[in-house]
């Protein structure tokens, strides 16, 4: 019966007096079956080995079962000595803090592009541009989604802290500590309005040239390019803060709200993280003023969407 399939079948034999195998599977990129036979032959060779070597069964059983016990100490610990959780927990917030923007810049955006395509197919755009100028509807829009998403998230953060709080006080003490020392809170929120104000007059003034999302797959392939390669380096930044690689990223404004609220709590020098808020912001500004002259040339235009038309619209030539 289907039930009682066989989904691996291993032939065993002894070449030199050594054990091998031969593993038939069901699916031939499965690996499972072969790794698990590799290590029952290996452990059971070296057990032979040992007792035909005079070593008692009971000796080996003990080197097999022995875990020793390994304590991390450190100068920066919060305790002076013996790293704990406490130390540990700075690092998780800063990842967490990490993909809570990338999420909220994914909705945030998301929102704005699909409610912006939407207007433009009705005309709505047109009419609203002829009692209020691009930058006004623009603004209202930017800010109007990232009220709803921050209503949202101060919901689900209200919950969470109720949750914690109950559940484990001393933890929601730690973590509410963590927060409040040495400003990363400030960090945090610096980090997520600039990364936010980037992405999302952006991702508005694409909507402006485009009535279905089919029209906008143009311009957004190489966007979420862009938005995948801080989802990859962010997990190096939970242990390797300062890997050069992840130093170079923070660097580039595109990536720097994700990345640098990763390192965040790692302590960075303050130089890094005032010129990186300076580079996240100054970026911030220009891409507002571009998204800008896009969105009202978008609205008022039916062309095809494309980075040739969209060059032309910021420039003031479409």
């Amino acid at each position: 019966s289907k039930d009682r399939r066989v989904d691996a079948v291993v032939f065993l034999s002894r070449v030199d007096g050594k054990p091998q195998a031969q593993v038939w599977t069901a699916r031939a990129m499965d690996n499972d079956v072969a790794d698990f036979v590799r290590n029952a032959l290996r452990t059971g060779y070296r057990d032979q080995a040992l007792t035909a070597a005079g070593v008692a069964p009971s000796l080996v059983e003990q080197i097999e079962s022995f875990k020793p016990e390994v304590k991390a100490f450190s100068p920066n610990a919060a305790s002076g000595g013996e790293v704990s959780m406490r130390d540990r927990i700075p690092a998780f917030i800063g990842l967490g803090a990490g993909f809570l923007l990338w999420s909220l810049v994914i909705t945030g955006a998301s929102i704005l592009l699909n409610s912006v395509m939407e207007e433009k197919s009705n005309k709505i755009l047109e009419v609203l541009l002829s009692s209020a100028s691009a930058s006004e509807i623009l603004t209202g829009k930017v800010l109007g989604v990232a009220m709803l998403t921050l209503t949202v998230l101060a919901v689900w953060a209200g919950i969470g802290t109720s949750v914690l709080t109950s559940a484990s006080p001393d933890t929601a003490a730690t973590i509410g500590q963590v927060l409040l020392d040495g400003g990363l809170v400030f960090y945090f929120i610096a980090y997520m309005v600039g990364g936010y104000l980037m992405y999302a007059v952006l991702f508005a003034a694409i909507g402006a040239f485009c009535e279905t999302p089919r029209d906008a797959q143009t311009l957004m392939g190489p966007i979420m390019m862009i938005l995948v390669v801080p989802i990859l380096v962010m997990q190096m930044a939970l242990t390797s803060p300062d890997a050069p690689v992840v130093k170079v990223l923070s660097w580039i404004p595109f990536f720097t709200p994700f990345l640098m609220s990763a390192r965040a709590p790692s302590d960075p020098p303050l130089i890094e993280i005032v010129l990186t808020l300076i580079g996240m912001f100054a970026t911030a500004a220009l891409m507002v003023w571009i998204a800008g002259r896009a969105f009202r040339a978008g609205a008022l235009s039916d062309v095809k969407l494309s980075w040739k038309t969209f060059g032309r619209a910021v420039t003031g030539r479409g």
